[in-house]
């Protein structure tokens, strides 16, 4: 409790030159029965975030905290108690350039099931992988901004190690006996700068197009496992790496493209590796209510190119040849009322993945998320769904903002 508590007593001070925002919630997860895991599990969680604007100065600093119940009152912990700092950053704007030094999160693509390039932070381990849960990177950048578009230089100054709950936890890639080396085996030093030249932009003629294309020298997002005296140890290699993510209003459909294609430089476990997502979303508008209803379609496509080295099983790889149909249902109220759902299709494997997602404001301050989840695994390949086995999740989540 000393994590959620040490940070909550920041809330009490008030600093009139900073603006101050976060929230504190209650997140609630049960679970089908798996041998020797927990059913269920309560989480307290929260965020503060304080911001300090002057003139063309920024500067932010956000905190996460959180601790699981289990932890405190169990014999079996998850180790997911923690406290940590998210962002760390100050940037200075010119009439047409700006510069960023510090510890930031940022988020690249375009599509709903999941956004192949978006990988410039890595998720915590410790936490849902059906949510988004980034860990701030320490980096510099240099942008300049043309009159549709915008360049930009991104130095990564150090990869970042991974942390992963006990094999207790649900959603822990550990079984009983076994341990995660915390230490990230790197190709080269940890400090060796991971650089990304990103130029995006956006046209308006008769469609509106949104674009963003990407290089990347150094360490890729996709990371493997390799295990020793029952103690798994994650490695990290340097890469090319070519991605874009696009997309294109026509009426009232929305086109969506993200591609990747990552040159292996050196390591001898992993090969070269393409991975493509195409998406459209058709939007049909309620006339009585005001409502939208949005009907979602996406494709995703992943393949290596040696066949010799780590495939696609090996590498953790769950989108690798998806077939995503969904519906979005937006009430366009001022509660921001919103439901997600459809099916995975894994179209390799046969495996299938249902999900449904309802979040809603009460009063602008206290949001409201409940989801269930349903996944039916393969029973020929060990895949990432197969390891959690035929699975069922209701989740719950209450917070307060601020």
């Amino acid at each position: 409790m000393r994590h959620f508590l040490g940070l909550a007593l920041l809330c009490s001070f008030s600093y009139a030159q900073f603006e101050i925002e976060g929230h504190v919630g209650i997140d609630t997860q049960a679970y089908s029965s798996k041998q020797n895991k927990h059913s269920s599990s309560i989480t307290l969680e929260q965020q503060l975030k304080m911001k300090y604007d002057k003139d063309d100065f920024n500067s932010v600093l956000e905190l996460y905290a959180q601790e699981d119940y289990t932890d405190i009152n169990s014999k079996k912990d998850n180790d997911r108690s923690y406290i940590r700092v998210n962002e760390a950053y100050v940037e200075y704007e010119f009439e047409e350039d700006k510069i960023l030094l510090g510890k930031n999160i940022r988020f690249w693509g375009a599509l709903e099931a999941q956004n192949i390039v978006d990988v410039f932070n890595i998720q915590d381990f410790r936490n849902d992988p059906f949510t988004t849960d980034k860990i701030g990177a320490y980096n510099f950048e240099y942008a300049h901004y043309f009159e549709e578009s915008e360049f930009s230089v991104i130095t990564k100054l150090y990869e970042q190690n991974s942390d992963m709950a006990t094999s207790s936890y649900i959603y822990s890639a550990l079984n009983d006996n076994e341990a995660f080396n915390d230490n990230l085996n790197t190709e080269n030093s940890q400090y060796r700068p991971t650089v990304y030249l990103t130029y995006s932009g956006s046209l308006s003629r008769e469609y509106s197009l949104d674009y963003a294309f990407i290089y990347q020298n150094g360490y890729d997002s996709q990371r493997y496992m390799t295990k020793e005296d029952n103690t798994y140890t994650q490695h990290a290699y340097l890469v090319n790496k070519f991605m874009t993510y696009n997309t294109m209003v026509v009426n009232s459909t929305l086109l969506k493209l993200e591609a990747t294609y990552a040159d292996v430089i050196n390591d001898k476990q992993v090969s070269d590796y393409v991975h493509v997502a195409l998406g459209v979303e058709h939007t049909l508008d309620q006339l009585n209510s005001g409502s939208e209803i949005g009907i979602i379609g996406e494709y995703y496509y992943y393949d290596t190119f040696d066949k010799d080295k780590f495939d696609d099983i090996d590498l953790g790889q769950s989108f690798q040849n998806d077939l995503f149909v969904g519906l979005r249902y937006s009430l366009n109220d001022e509660a921001d009322t919103q439901t997600v759902g459809g099916v995975i299709f894994d179209t390799q494997y046969d495996e299938q993945t249902y999900y449904v997602e309802y979040e809603s404001r009460i009063n602008d301050i206290v949001k409201v998320t409940i989801d269930y989840r349903y996944i039916e695994p393969s029973d020929s390949y060990n895949t990432v769904n197969a390891k959690l086995e035929q699975h069922q999740r209701v989740g719950f989540n209450l917070s307060y903002h601020f």
